[in-house]
């Protein structure tokens, strides 16, 4: 039987990268993907090529995860996970401590952090009315490291890390059968993950190698790679796993 036969999914940020793999990695083992993005056109895309649903969906908008989630339950009735997705990098090329402004520190925190916690506190109620669940929030390395070249980043990824341990044991204390994991990606090639690497530009297999040659596996991530480990813990198979952190990095972090 497929791992997520009849399960119904809520991705964030599903339209490009982690999230879009994510979303073919679970249609793929029968689950009902319900795709939302900031940006319609994409999510729309993805929904189509899993043959889903698609939903536009601010993170940040406390009001958006109301209306999803009353989408949700008068459309489909349930919700077995929530992939907590959707994220930004920066919205300049200085994010140190010294040059990092606030308003970019709160837009950045607004997204990162503030939509996980948003989007586990609206599918909370939910998931438990359905009988459990699993929440998995996209953390990332830079929540377990100093991060000076991306601070708000960094920040805000640490505060994942924390919020799903908290909410991991809220759901556990109450009775509610609900998991939330966080999964902390490495180097992924991805459209962030570019911003990341400096891929783009002239350089681009010049800066591709040089990083690779920092993983201690010798290549960067694919989505594909985060893709399977979120598939384990939306899964059943992970019934016994909760407020883990899953590191998919090629032993970045250990060395």
């Amino acid at each position: 039987m497929p791992r997520m036969q009849d399960k119904v999914v809520l991705i964030s940020g599903a339209g490009t990268g982690i999230g879009k793999a994510t979303a073919e990695r679970l249609a793929g083992e029968g689950a009902r993907v319900i795709a939302s993005d900031l940006d319609q056109a994409t999510a729309e895309a993805t929904a189509q090529f899993v043959a889903g649903r698609a939903l536009s969906l601010d993170v940040s908008s406390e009001a958006d995860w109301q209306q999803v989630m009353d989408d949700i339950r008068g459309n489909e009735g349930r919700l077995d996970a929530l992939i907590n997705n959707a994220g930004i990098l920066a919205l300049s090329a200085q994010q140190d401590p010294e040059e990092t402004t606030l308003e970019e520190w709160q837009a950045v925190q607004r997204v990162n952090l503030d939509g996980v916690f948003l989007g586990c506190k609206h599918a909370i109620p939910l998931l438990r009315d359905s009988g459990g669940g699993s929440i998995v929030n996209l953390s990332s390395i830079a929540a377990l490291m100093g991060t000076p070249h991306v601070t708000a980043h960094g920040a805000s990824k640490g505060g994942v890390r924390q919020v799903t341990k908290s909410v991991a044991v809220h759901c556990a204390r109450q009775g509610y059968r609900i998991r939330c994991n966080s999964v902390h990606p490495g180097l992924i090639e991805t459209e962030m993950g570019d911003q990341v690497l400096g891929l783009r530009g002239p350089d681009i297999e010049v800066s591709r190698a040089e990083r690779a040659a920092m993983v201690p596996m010798g290549e960067l991530g694919q989505a594909a790679d985060v893709a399977n480990v979120i598939l384990f813990l939306a899964s059943d198979e992970s019934r016994y796993v909760t407020g883990a952190e899953l590191v998919v990095d090629g032993g970045t972090t250990i060395v």
